[in-house]
């Protein structure tokens, strides 16, 4: 089975590549990462298409932000490039808004199964919420562009299959009518050797805020939660990129936490394993990776119902989920965990043992080829019955 894989970015798809890999499945990994900068498979394999993502990296240096447009220009330039250097393979698999004309090249020049790959809830659902929670604030509304949102829709409509990462996101792609039978459900690893438990250095009982400083992130909640608290050895960190709402989110707020900025991959254990608790209460997220992170520091998780928690953990063993938009709830079990510090423990210890039974990547990774097989056996079985 050959297996090629397609992202102008990185996200869990580097991941994806570096398991097809071992498993003996990778032809070739697409990228829009310059060659010297992928390290999870053999240089060989890989085929790279660097402009965007290096113009983008240029202009986070001078904290300038890429508008809608260039993105957009990004997976339209990307896939023309991979349609126009596929090679052969039996499955394609492309990260959403990346492959809508590749799909179709190796569809019909391989005969490939395509694979559809979306990391959050469905584009309309996605688009929705975030919409109604700007509204909700009167915070500023980054916008996707629209050729972004009809690409997705398109692939949606014409891929063999859709894998998603958690249950939130496939309920919220059944509501928009997507058929079950299209999509698979595959939640992510983690690296369990980037990310590991180091000795805390005192005894304050530290909330961990890791991600965008966002609407879609729920940070407004959790300044909402731990406003009212007045608790000693208490604080919050938040850690990740500023956004065009982050100022209207933090005002009234500053005295509330201290912002850590953004902490490059290889040192965020270090950051994670001086916490006692990470607070993720995402309006929307496919599925927060930073939980599974944080949970292999040896965190417990509070997480809201829209981050894929309930996929990676049980409510009440390794941490507890929350209704979205509920800083009552976030602040109920956060006083919780302070004021009975052995449970916290227990729930740090299970939360690890839980991550290290994923294998890492190890049990994504085979799913994914399991899936692939099972689809490819499929579409053999149906041809050879209408062949007969």
């Amino acid at each position: 089975m050959r297996v090629g894989i397609a992202t102008s970015t990185r996200f869990h798809i580097f991941d994806l590549a570096r398991e097809m890999e071992r498993l003996g499945h990778l032809q070739n990994l697409y990228t829009g990462y310059p060659r010297s900068r992928v390290d999870v498979v053999p240089r060989s394999k890989v085929r790279s298409f660097p402009w965007f993502v290096t113009a983008t990296a240029l202009a986070a240096r001078a904290h300038i932000s890429a508008p809608a447009w260039f993105k957009a220009n990004d997976a339209v330039s990307f896939d023309r490039w991979v349609t126009r250097n596929l090679e052969p393979c039996d499955v394609f698999h492309a990260l959403s808004s990346y492959g809508l004309e590749s799909h179709q090249a190796a569809r019909e020049r391989y005969g490939a199964l395509t694979v559809c790959d979306r990391g959050c809830s469905h584009m309309l659902f996605q688009q929705e919420i975030g919409r109604e929670e700007c509204e909700r604030w009167g915070f500023p509304m980054t916008p996707t562009h629209p050729r972004i949102i009809e690409r997705e829709l398109a692939e949606y409509e014409t891929c063999d299959l859709i894998t998603i990462p958690s249950r939130f996101a496939w309920r919220s792609f059944v509501a928009k009518g997507v058929p079950e039978s299209k999509l698979r459900l595959n939640p992510y690893g983690v690296d369990i050797q980037a990310f590991r438990p180091v000795p805390k250095g005192d005894d304050i009982f530290r909330v961990l805020f890791v991600g965008h400083l966002s609407a879609r992130k729920g940070l407004l909640y959790l300044l909402q939660a731990v406003k009212s608290l007045r608790l000693p050895k208490f604080e919050l960190w938040l850690i990740g990129s500023k956004m065009r709402e982050t100022p209207a989110i933090v005002a009234g707020h500053e005295d509330l936490f201290r912002y850590q900025g953004v902490i490059p991959r290889t040192e965020l254990y270090k950051y994670y394993s001086q916490g006692s608790v990470l607070v993720l209460p995402s309006i929307e997220d496919g599925f927060g990776m930073v939980m599974a992170e944080a949970m292999a520091c040896g965190l417990p998780v509070i997480a809201s119902t829209n981050t894929g928690g309930e996929d990676l953990f049980t409510d009440g063993v390794e941490g507890f989920i929350v209704p979205i938009r509920n800083p009552e709830a976030i602040r109920e079990k956060l006083v919780d965990l302070y004021e009975h510090p052995e449970k916290r423990e227990a729930m740090g210890r299970a939360a690890l043992a839980r991550v290290r039974s994923l294998d890492g990547w190890g049990n994504y990774g085979r799913k994914m080829a399991e899936c692939y097989a099972a689809e490819l056996e499929r579409r053999a079985t149906r041809a050879s019955s209408l062949a007969s």
